[in-house]
């Protein structure tokens, strides 16, 4: 429990990111804004300024799964350093921005468009199929954002915690294995096995004094465990099948001592020095772990009561999660008995069930529940009718198109969502993350940090007041900073001739796919070869052509004229 005045005065916010493939461009966006407008008000801070509210907000845990977690470990690899945000775009959009961690590897990636670089076949080799896309960029990726560096090291952000706390989600596909035994007048058959396969990377910044509690000591300037960072945030990204599953090899008594996995590990610990573990994507299971962002805070403030942290006059800390793709309600479920159907249905079924939690992500939407905070997409934009709407979710980004892989495909969807990133996260901390009038006077933190400030700058339109001020000036209502693209909007635009150039990529891959998803030599080869090039090598690429078109013109992204 706090204790001393400068903590008494500290108001926590755990981050929480969750699963979002190359919409991770629009979780950037989020983050450079959010760091950005927090070095302001230290700044202002730190000259005396006046009418700047003192309180201190402080973020002592990061989390993520799949592309949040990837995007966990970049911002803590930045941290150290002088982070430059990027604001606006320069007069050439594809620009690349190497100063900038989170948009260099998110929106650069390594090539301005993606999807030939993921159609290569120089990974298919001996017969061996590591997965349907080339994934070798991720390592390119996660080597140059995620190395050690002991030049230019800055201290720690004050408003990130001296010891912050960092985990990614895992599908460990080995699992951790335990049973529990029944009265049996056999003890052979008296045990019930089972495995849980929901599994965490977790790291602490700087050293420790040496006792394994569970969470990794983590130092990019020294580079201490730097290599686990790497391997942690490459496999809470193997997107299932679509890329390459991921080994990670841990000290065991950091295994054991996982905190979200206490309850099997404390009995049935890995005796084994070292643990290495077989992973693909950590959202499969747990995409938006802020349950476990929740556990984190409750020991970080001692605040363990649910009635005082989900109440604005006595909170201490809440959640904040980014998620590109946010739950929507289900449909109408349309009973179907066909084979396939059933298959489709058993393993949705499977995921939903792997991903339910004891509390729903729709609470973050209620104004009355201080606990969660929601930023996700949302925007207005012009459709192809020329009709304004408004949209949210995986509409209102550029990325959101084929389940989220869109963005590989033009690095002008990724210009896109970064920069919807911020300008949504901008209008988040000045208008929603908000604590209501009432709150000024009962809640303590709040009470002393707005004393002697003029309350009024900071106030949102429905009176209540901001828990990170913005100090830059309310825009008109008709603001929004999004670039215009190559198709003389703010909404980008892929041609139809640009997917068609795809085309000999996407035939090349799938036959490497075919020739080698068997083994055979000599005449049968040469059968399997024909029948490939002829028949299957055909249908598979029209296949895989129409699905893409459909999915883009289904997000208003694909222009279909001639030129």
């Amino acid at each position: 429990m706090p204790t001393n005045t400068q903590e008494d005065n500290t108001f926590y916010v755990g981050l929480c990111m969750a699963g979002a493939v190359s919409a991770g461009a629009y979780t950037a966006g989020v983050m450079d804004y959010l760091i950005e407008a927090l070095q302001e008000w230290q700044k202002r801070k730190d000259k005396g300024d006046p009418d700047t509210p003192s309180h201190k907000v402080v973020i002592p845990v990061m989390a993520g799964a799949s592309a949040g977690g990837m995007t966990t470990m970049i911002t803590a690899a930045a941290l150290s350093n002088t982070i430059i945000p990027v604001s606006k775009p320069t007069s050439d959009l594809l620009a690349e921005h190497p100063e900038n961690k989170l948009y260099h590897s998110w929106v650069d990636l390594t090539n301005v468009d993606m999807f030939p670089l993921m159609l290569n076949t120089d990974d298919i080799k001996d017969n061996e199929i590591i997965s349907l896309l080339n994934s070798s960029f991720i390592d390119e990726i996660a080597t140059r954002a995620l190395k050690a560096e002991d030049t230019n090291q800055k201290p720690m952000l004050p408003f990130f915690d001296r010891d912050l706390k960092l985990f990614t989600t895992l599908t460990n596909l080995k699992g951790f294995s335990y049973d529990f035994s029944f009265t049996a007048s056999d003890k052979r058959v008296g045990k019930y096995y089972m495995s849980i396969h929901n599994d965490y990377a977790c790291f602490k910044l700087g050293e420790t004094n040496g006792k394994a509690d569970g969470w990794i000591p983590l130092d990019f300037a020294k580079n201490l465990n730097c290599d686990i960072a790497r391997d942690a945030a490459m496999a809470t990204g193997a997107f299932p099948i679509g890329l390459k599953s991921r080994t990670l090899k841990r000290n065991s008594c950091n295994v054991n001592q996982l905190p979200f996995c206490s309850d099997i590990m404390e009995r049935f610990p890995i005796r084994e020095e070292f643990c290495e573990t077989l992973n693909v994507d950590g959202g499969l299971i747990n995409n938006e772990p802020f349950e476990k962002v929740r556990d984190v805070l409750k020991d970080k403030t001692g605040q363990r009561d649910e009635n005082d942290y989900q109440d604005f006059n006595k909170f201490k800390s809440t959640v904040l999660m980014i998620d590109p793709f946010p739950s929507t309600p289900p449909g109408p479920f349309k009973s179907d008995q066909k084979l396939l159907k059933v298959i489709g249905l058993t393993f949705s079924a499977i995921l939903d069930q792997m991903r339910a939690k004891p509390i729903t992500l729709s609470n973050a939407m209620h104004d009355d529940n201080a606990e969660l905070y929601l930023i996700a997409p949302t925007r207005r934009r012009r459709t192809l009718k020329g009709e304004d709407e408004h949209v949210a979710g995986d509409k209102a980004i550029a990325c959101g198109a084929l389940d989220g892989f869109a963005g590989f495909m033009n690095k002008e969807f990724r210009v896109h969502d970064y920069f919807l990133g911020r300008f949504n996260c901008e209008m988040f901390l000045r208008n929603y993350f908000t604590i209501p009038e009432s709150a000024m006077e009962e809640n303590p933190i709040f009470k002393e940090g707005y004393k002697n400030v003029d309350k009024d700058l900071f106030k949102a339109a429905d009176g209540s007041y901001q828990i990170i001020p913005i100090f830059t000036p309310k825009q008109a209502d008709h603001y929004f900073p999004i670039p215009v693209f190559s198709s003389g909007t703010n909404w980008p635009v892929i041609k139809e001739n640009k997917i068609d150039a795809f085309e000999p990529y996407v035939k090349k891959r799938v036959q490497a796919l075919i020739m080698n998803a068997v083994k055979v030599k000599g005449v049968n080869k040469f059968l399997i070869w024909a029948g490939a090039k002829i028949v299957l090598n055909r249908m598979l690429t029209d296949n895989a052509m129409e699905t893409i078109k459909a999915s883009l013109n289904k997000h208003e992204l694909l222009n279909v004229e001639s030129e």
